[in-house]
């Protein structure tokens, strides 16, 4: 623990910043000439998709002995394990995975009467007039041995799989502290530590052995990352990555089976672990003046971000929304929420502008059809009338989640990111982006720079602290047919995690369908005002299916009729995947299940808020009401295949 305490110290210095500042303009320099003289140009389109799920109790714990805990001692190799984010990300291919560690003083969710408003302030502080130096652009992370995390804004603060951050493999420490759940069968006369009731579905601290596996660490104790190596977009490669996300997200929720844990597909917990849920995202303690959260994996880089950002906010950060309204003295509450990240590389880097700002304008309507976080956990709503909160709530909290807990700086990191007018300028974007907890390559490493990686390592450092809705990430891991390490690609973070592998493998293909049909076709999608595309998304953050969209049909014409803009978003994802040689019916089967949700129009947001109704009608009150909602979520996945089956 004192190696990451001097190393985090080491990062928050005067003296590192200024170096590696030096650093990153000398390597900005290097990116920008490599982009216009064509060497991030490549011969084809490659996708991958990040997945994060968080851990609940799948049956009754017995007692724990009473005996304390050695402190921790942290290897030099898990210390760079810590800073790299997970060893093997979702990108391994030029497609960086997002897991990341790579996602203002106040948040742009801004509070408002009843809550915090999602619509950014219209000064929008963060975006400079005429100079978009701050707009996006972020890392994941790869899956580290032992306190570091996988990849995955998300909302995390993760680094990038295929950053020089992260390490080519996975370490695994020689000795692994025993985990926090040991065995998956109780012993004969082992009771609960709690009535099982009240047990059941809580959150709950995965042990190090669960990471074995497919399984890559994140930002809290509780949360897990899977991804999928980047395939070219062709037939082949979504049959690949189709075949990736069940078999990696089965693999993962078996070996956490195995230690009493269950990992959920899911954008929210709402079942409180046993300490209650501020108690457990507000434990630290501090240490020569770094706070170091109890339940954060203790990898020196999210420990400095933390540091950094509290730095930034005064000590504590401020957490608004309709029914909460609270503050914590750590970034810790980010882990409330899980996502899915779709990854889209394109070759023709002269495009690049095209593809980007076209997908600015599908944010709004994607998220619509996917937010599937509406609730805090039970505990924290206090005595919030539960008819109001039903009626009142964002139908996508994670939104607010994220903003709120990282956007600490005068120029906040986490928003919708201005246009683009030129490839390069995804450079000076993170190059004028807010700097936080700086690192030095030789921190780390005492090798000379060989690979491409390693003479761009500060750069993408700071990219991985380059949060954006949607960003872009230069260079990463070559895919076979597609890519070299030199690429560019469009990582989408909005998107909650789904219910079902086959809802997130449908809005996988949505994505990236959508992108390239629009483009394809010459769509003038990306002719609606960027303001309007900006409100388009908080409102879909805050009104889910009944969100006030806005779009720009084929024909040239701006339309609010969401029947209007849903029949061009399935009609051009079907575009797109069939010009990447997708065969009709396997578009079917990808978008079947997001079409069925839409003519229903149901959400999983939607379906939680009824459902809490429901028990509410039934006489229960609020946090009952909400444990039972999440306890039947749980069931229902257990038991279907997609959420259209729930409907």
């Amino acid at each position: 623990m004192d190696d990451i305490v001097d190393l985090v110290t080491r990062s928050l210095a005067d003296e590192t910043a200024a170096a590696f500042t030096e650093r990153v303009d000398e390597q900005a320099m290097q990116l920008r000439k490599a982009i216009e003289a064509g060497e991030f140009d490549n011969e084809a389109f490659s996708v991958g998709l990040e997945i994060e799920l968080y851990a609940i109790n799948a049956e009754p714990d017995p007692p724990e002995p009473d005996e304390e805990e050695d402190d921790e001692t942290v290897a030099e190799e898990d210390l760079d394990d810590d800073l790299s984010g997970s060893g093997e990300a979702a990108w391994s291919g030029s497609l960086d995975a997002p897991a990341e560690p790579e996602g203002g003083g106040g948040a742009s969710l801004e509070p408002n009467g009843d809550g915090a408003s999602l619509e950014p302030d219209e000064a929008d502080s963060l975006e400079r007039a005429g100079n978009e130096s701050l707009e996006q652009n972020t890392a994941e992370t790869a899956a580290e041995p032992e306190d570091s995390f996988g990849p995955g804004e998300g909302p995390s603060l993760d680094i990038d799989p295929d950053s020089p951050l992260a390490e080519d493999e996975p370490e695994t420490p020689e000795e692994e502290a025993e985990p926090t759940v040991e065995s998956s069968v109780a012993e004969e006369n082992d009771e609960p530590y709690m009535d099982p009731e009240d047990w059941k579905g809580r959150l709950t601290r995965l042990p190090d052995v669960v990471f074995e596996g497919e399984a890559n660490k994140e930002l809290g104790l509780h949360n897990a990352e899977v991804n999928t190596e980047p395939n070219s977009f062709d037939q082949t490669g979504m049959e690949v990555q189709t075949t990736a996300v069940e078999m990696q997200t089965k693999q993962a929720r078996q070996q956490a089976s195995k230690h009493n844990c269950e990992l959920v597909l899911d954008a929210m917990w709402t079942i409180p672990p046993e300490e209650g849920s501020e108690a457990y995202l507000s434990a630290h303690e501090t240490r020569d003046g770094v706070v170091l959260a109890d339940n954060m994996r203790q990898a020196p880089r999210y420990v400095a971000l933390d540091n950094e950002a509290l730095d930034h906010a005064g000590g504590t950060i401020e957490f608004d929304v309709p029914g909460y309204s609270g503050s914590f003295p750590t970034i810790l509450f980010e882990s409330l929420a899980t996502s899915i990240q779709p990854h889209l590389q394109i070759p023709d880097a002269g495009a690049f502008p095209e593809y980007y700002n076209a997908a600015i304008r599908t944010l709004g309507p994607l998220l619509a059809l996917s937010v599937n976080s509406p609730f805090l956990p039970a505990d924290m709503y206090g005595d919030t009338d539960g008819e109001w909160l039903c009626a009142n709530t964002h139908h996508e909290l994670r939104i607010a989640a994220f903003e709120q807990s990282v956007n600490t700086s005068e120029n906040p990191k986490v928003r919708v990111p201005r246009d683009l007018d030129d490839t390069t300028d995804i450079v000076g974007r993170v190059v004028d982006d807010d700097l936080f907890a700086p690192f030095l390559r030789e921190f780390l490493h005492d090798d000379a720079r060989a690979a491409f990686e390693d003479e761009f390592w500060e750069f993408d450092h700071k990219r991985g602290t380059y949060w954006r809705w949607l960003r872009c990430v230069a260079g990463g891991t070559p895919v076979d047919g597609a890519s070299t390490e030199k690429s560019l690609r469009i990582e989408y973070r909005p998107l909650p995690t789904q219910p079902h592998a086959k809802d997130m493998i449908g809005l996988q293909a949505l994505t990236v369908g959508l992108i390239r049909g629009l483009v394809v076709a010459d769509h003038p999608a990306a002719e609606l005002p960027w303001q309007e595309a900006r409100r388009s998304f908080y409102s879909a953050a805050q009104n889910g299916s009944d969100a006030d969209l806005s779009w720009v049909t084929a024909q040239g014409e701006r339309t609010v009729d969401h029947d209007d803009i849903y029949d061009e978003i399935f009609q051009y994802a079907r575009l797109g995947l069939a010009e990447q040689g997708v065969p009709e019916a396997r578009i079917d089967e990808y978008l079947g299940p997001i079409e069925a949700r839409y003519h229903a129009g149901m959400t999983p947001s939607d379906w939680k808020i009824d459902r809490v109704r429901e028990y509410l009608d039934s006489g229960d009150d609020l946090s009952t009401a909400i444990e039972a909602m999440q306890r039947d979520y749980v069931e229902a996945s257990r038991h279907h295949h997609a959420f259209e089956e729930w409907l």
